[in-house]
């Protein structure tokens, strides 16, 4: 579990996030969403301890990384995947290499132990075989498949996925939510998602915190959307007629 407390972050004199309290839990799939510039990805660098906050405490199980020493925040940070918008995989590597680096980083495992856990991950993510192809060779939902492989091979407590859809088209989409949501079950990880992707939040979203100029201004699940009476809320997450349509459908089907 990771608890926000009165997170804040300002940059010249500009608030960005004000005083977020907030509860990601283990085993569930937690969105952060909001409009462009409502403080997602500045929220999300602050909880990984990319950015100091001016003010609050972000507790991974209990213990502060805003105030951890640099030795067990290193530790800590071994216990933390991370899916990046862009895959940021190294175009010079093969898959493998790429999946190898963290591991290389922060593991003393023989070379042996190495391969036979990036060949289990790369079945995992229904990628077997691929280990010599470079990302030139690999589709857009190829790469982020990889990103996952990397993500989850030192076998992380705390997943972090930033816009894991973007650029991909709406099949793949599916296919790599389907995916997250099912190694946070398998992992029982504390899985953060920030995500602009509506169906995403309608599909795996366990719990969802909905940012608006610079706070918090809802905090639910998707089933809850569904009977949200915020008109904030209901304005972005239903801003299309397709959107809406659903959120009649299952509003039905819950009174079924």
């Amino acid at each position: 579990m990771i608890e926000l407390k009165n997170i804040s972050k300002s940059f010249n004199g500009r608030t960005i996030i004000s005083n977020i309290d907030a509860v990601f839990q283990t085993g569930k799939c937690n969105l952060i969403i909001g409009a462009s510039g409502s403080g997602k990805s500045v929220l999300l660098k602050v909880i990984v301890n990319l950015f100091k906050p001016d003010a609050g405490e972000a507790l991974y199980d209990g213990i502060n990384i805003i105030t951890l020493e640099e030795d067990k925040k290193k530790e800590l940070r071994q216990q933390i995947g991370m899916l990046f918008q862009s895959s940021a995989l190294f175009d010079s590597m093969t898959v493998e290499q790429n999946i190898l680096f963290p591991m290389d980083m922060f593991t003393n495992k023989t070379i042996a132990e190495k391969k036979k856990r990036v060949d289990e991950v790369l079945e995992r993510v229904n990628l077997s075989g691929s280990n010599k192809k470079f990302p030139s060779e690999l589709s857009g939902g190829m790469k982020k498949r990889v990103g996952i492989a990397r993500a989850i091979v030192l076998n992380p407590k705390y997943l972090f996925c930033d816009e894991p859809n973007s650029g991909l088209d709406p099949q793949t989409s599916l296919l790599i939510d389907k995916l997250i949501k099912e190694i946070t079950l398998e992992y029982n990880m504390t899985t953060v998602v920030v995500t602009h992707d509506m169906n995403s939040v309608m599909e795996i979203g366990d719990n969802i915190l909905f940012l608006h100029k610079t706070k918090k201004q809802w905090e639910g699940s998707n089933k809850d959307i569904i009977f949200s009476k915020d008109e904030t809320l209901n304005n972005f997450i239903f801003a299309s007629e397709f959107l809406q349509d659903a959120k009649q459908m299952r509003m039905m089907e819950q009174k079924e």
